[in-house]
């Protein structure tokens, strides 16, 4: 007879520990979407904020690489006036 009864309460504790868990995956579940929304918005805000500042910043970064390259052969081509003429 205690077996039976100990039987019935550990069936009625499992029963509890089953829908205290399932609601605590449910919560657990809503908590990530909502994280993951988050995060997603985020990103997207960043990505939005700083998507102009890189266009401008690789814009410069070829102007720069012309201007280099111009100099190089000007100074080149200026090294090679001042030289004497080859005989």
């Amino acid at each position: 007879m205690t077996i039976e009864r100990q039987l019935a309460t550990l069936q009625k504790h499992l029963k509890t520990l089953k829908t205290q868990a399932s609601r605590a995956r449910g919560e657990a579940r809503r908590r990530m979407k909502r994280l993951e929304r988050r995060t997603r918005v985020e990103l997207a805000r960043a990505m939005r904020r700083a998507e102009p500042r890189v266009r401008e910043a690789a814009a410069q970064a070829t102007l720069l690489s012309r201007s280099f390259k111009v100099g190089v052969r000007a100074g080149a081509a200026a090294y090679r006036a001042s030289r004497a003429p080859k005989r």
